[in-house]
């Protein structure tokens, strides 16, 4: 049986893991170039706002449970299942990141869910849910924009 305390641990690593997604996400947008580029850059912009909506959402989860949460940049590069990206350019080598990326993101995002499940954690267990489902969704797409 898992305890709260990894639960709480999970949680912590989930937010700075999702930190250092949204900084990648934003440093694509920026550096987007070629004949996809409107199309990519509004889709990235897409994504890293609502990165940033799921990282405040799970911050505010993590202070419902009364732990604190993650915020020094040095504790989400040590945490984080992802590494800082190098400077991308290229359509589909962004692409390849986000769904590689979220592919990591949903691996810690089930393992969450079964932990809350276990523990009885309606709140964190339902946000999981949801965020599984959605992420879900996207790879699908991603990985036929990638013609996968």
């Amino acid at each position: 049986m898992n305890s709260q305390q990894d639960l709480n641990n999970k949680m912590n690593r989930l937010l700075a893991t999702y930190q250092v997604h949204y900084q990648n996400l934003r440093a694509i947008h920026w550096n987007i170039k070629g004949t996809n580029f409107f199309e990519l850059h509004l889709k990235y912009e897409e994504l890293y706002t609502r990165t940033q909506v799921i990282i405040d959402d799970l911050a505010e989860r993590i202070l419902t449970l009364g732990i604190t949460p993650l915020h020094r940049f040095e504790d989400y590069l040590k945490h984080s299942d992802l590494k800082e990206n190098p400077t991308i350019h290229d359509g589909k080598e962004g692409m390849s990141y986000i769904l590689n990326a979220q592919e990591t993101i949903l691996k810690l995002e089930r393992e969450i869910l079964n932990e809350s499940a276990e523990l009885g954690d309606e709140g964190t267990n339902s946000m999981m849910s949801d965020l599984v489902r959605e992420k879900e969704k996207t790879n699908w797409m991603f990985a036929a924009w990638l013609g996968k």
